[in-house]
């Protein structure tokens, strides 16, 4: 399948920064469920420097802006053939250690109903461990209804469950606590997803988790779907939770606040 990209991110500055430095993770790595066919990543009026593959083999950019800047639009545009390998993350170069995915961060630690919901159901696990991680990946789905607008960026897995709502990030961090928990470990996965008709702009960019699996190796999860990835998810980058894993991350110098506004489309073409 092939799928088309186009994700602007803007941001406004109600008072002009003097400089702006930003980290990327927007471009796709090539693995064995996708392959970039065209991809481009701009800004008028910044500049990018060297781009490089970090040691989770995910393709990062860096990107400065010289002030005054009072707005600053990133517009991405590709596309990429993808296919359906059930999940499982195959031919994906990286070098830093599965075991380095076992230890929880703020956002994905266990507390409250999380902490009683993952041991529950840890516990009544039963069978190999990709039969437990999909065990994992439905309780998660049925604990946390997705709800948009219900949570918001900084809203932890526990918070999420406590509430019962959430969106794929919440998914994403709850599910990866509880395989941490079975010892198993698990990362966050931002992306985009072709998804139906009712799917708003901002829905098209996702979020799932990654759990490793004996025999497997990475096989991704998404509970807000109920399903592991297929031909319809394109794969950007990973980390411990959603800050580390974030497309876009950076630093401003000067005073004031910004406002953000994102949209995504993602569409299929033709081959």
């Amino acid at each position: 399948m092939l799928l088309t990209v186009r994700h602007t991110t803007t941001y406004v500055f109600d008072t002009p920064m003097r400089f702006v430095a930003q980290s990327h993770r927007l471009t796709p790595a090539n693995n064995g469920s996708q392959k970039v066919r065209s991809w481009s990543v701009t800004s008028e009026g910044a500049t990018f420097g060297a781009a490089f593959t970090d040691g989770a083999g995910d393709r990062v950019t860096t990107m400065t802006a010289q002030g005054p800047v009072d707005r600053i639009e990133i517009l991405v545009e590709g596309g990429v053939e993808t296919v359906d390998t059930t999940g499982v993350l195959r031919d994906h170069r990286e070098i830093i250690s599965p075991v380095c995915y076992l230890q929880g961060t703020a956002a994905t630690t266990p507390t409250g109903a999380l902490l009683e919901l993952v041991a529950k159901t840890v516990e009544a696990a039963r069978g190999t461990d990709l039969a437990r991680a999909h065990r994992f990946n439905e309780v998660v789905g049925e604990a946390i209804a997705y709800v948009p607008g219900a949570t918001h960026a900084h809203t932890t897995a526990a918070e999420a469950v406590e509430l019962g709502q959430g969106v794929c990030q919440d998914h994403a961090h709850a599910l990866i606590a509880m395989a941490q928990a079975a010892g198993m470990p698990a990362r966050y996965v931002s992306g985009y997803l072709l998804a139906g008709e009712a799917v708003t702009e901002s829905d098209a960019s996702h979020a799932w988790a990654e759990i490793r699996v004996d025999g497997l190796g990475w096989v991704g999860f998404d509970a807000a779907n109920g399903c592991c990835p297929d031909a319809r998810y394109i794969r950007l980058g990973s980390g411990r939770d959603a800050r580390e894993a974030a497309p876009i991350r950076g630093v401003s110098r000067g005073g004031g606040s910004e406002a953000l506004d994102v949209r995504v489309v993602v569409a299929q073409g033709q081959q």
